[in-house]
């Protein structure tokens, strides 16, 4: 059922849907939970072929299928969400409100931009194939990934009882990242009419400058750039993070 897509996680007013990218989950938003909880009911997200290494999906990889999946999720809410995107989860967030804006009140964009034309998964796919179906330690997954991603895949792998193991297939994250080599989604952004607040990292895995093009072609965005942040800003500069995510969300989040 849609409504067994998202996952309660506290608090009460207007639901907030934390939308993870590439190869997270919806568990990976465990240290902003406590202050997003303070400002709306909070929802996490697990979007398809992330839910796990034995769930599988009958539909073609693409992006109208995460966005019509994120849609069934949204829409068993009863009433529109304010959608707070990380990369992948950022596009499907402003292709849901472009596609369906019944369903959207705002939307954060964490670190993605609509066109990586011309860029492919070549260079990233054999450390992608090279990855253990199971890490035994949490030192080990620290060691291939780094201390602040390392912190994050610790959360978005399957727990088991020798270890930590990959939620989903490398091929099917590698088919997802190379649709958007392919593509761009400025009609859908250009079509969002919503509020939205666009957090740029300051090494960011999107092509320069097409954020700060986003923000000057939307009816209503704020854009911030977060200098020495890495792609998952939400937890390499937490504190920034929070500041401009709490200052937008309040606006939206108030009992009415």
């Amino acid at each position: 059922m849609p409504a067994d897509l998202l996952t309660p996680r506290g608090g009460v007013g207007r639901p907030l849907v934390l939308v993870h990218g590439l190869m997270g989950r919806g568990t990976t938003w465990s240290r902003q939970l406590p202050w997003l909880s303070r400002l709306g009911r909070v929802y996490t997200y697990d979007a398809p072929w992330h839910r796990g290494r034995e769930v599988t999906d009958p539909h073609p990889i693409g992006t109208e299928r995460f966005v019509d999946d994120l849609g069934d999720a949204v829409e068993a809410l009863g009433e529109p969400a304010i959608m707070v995107g990380h990369s992948m989860g950022a596009l499907h967030s402003w292709c849901l409100a472009a596609a369906r804006p019944e369903l959207v009140d705002a939307v954060v964009v964490e670190d993605m931009a609509p066109d990586f034309r011309g860029r492919t998964t070549g260079p990233w796919e054999p450390w992608v194939h090279a990855l253990p179906v199971e890490f035994g330690t949490a030192e080990q997954v620290y060691a291939e990934f780094g201390p602040v991603a390392g912190q994050y895949f610790l959360e978005a792998f399957d727990r088991t009882p020798t270890g930590w193991r990959l939620h989903g297939h490398p091929q099917k994250w590698i088919e997802i990242a190379a649709e958007w080599g392919m593509r761009d989604y400025w009609a859908q952004w250009d079509a969002v009419a919503v509020p939205t607040l666009l957090i740029e990292a300051g090494n960011s895995v999107t092509p320069p400058g097409q954020m700060r093009s986003m923000a000057e072609r939307a009816r209503r965005a704020t854009y911030l750039h977060v200098p020495g942040a890495g792609h998952l800003v939400h937890d390499d500069a937490p504190g920034k993070y929070r500041e401009v995510v709490e200052a937008f969300l309040t606006t939206f989040t108030r009992d009415t």
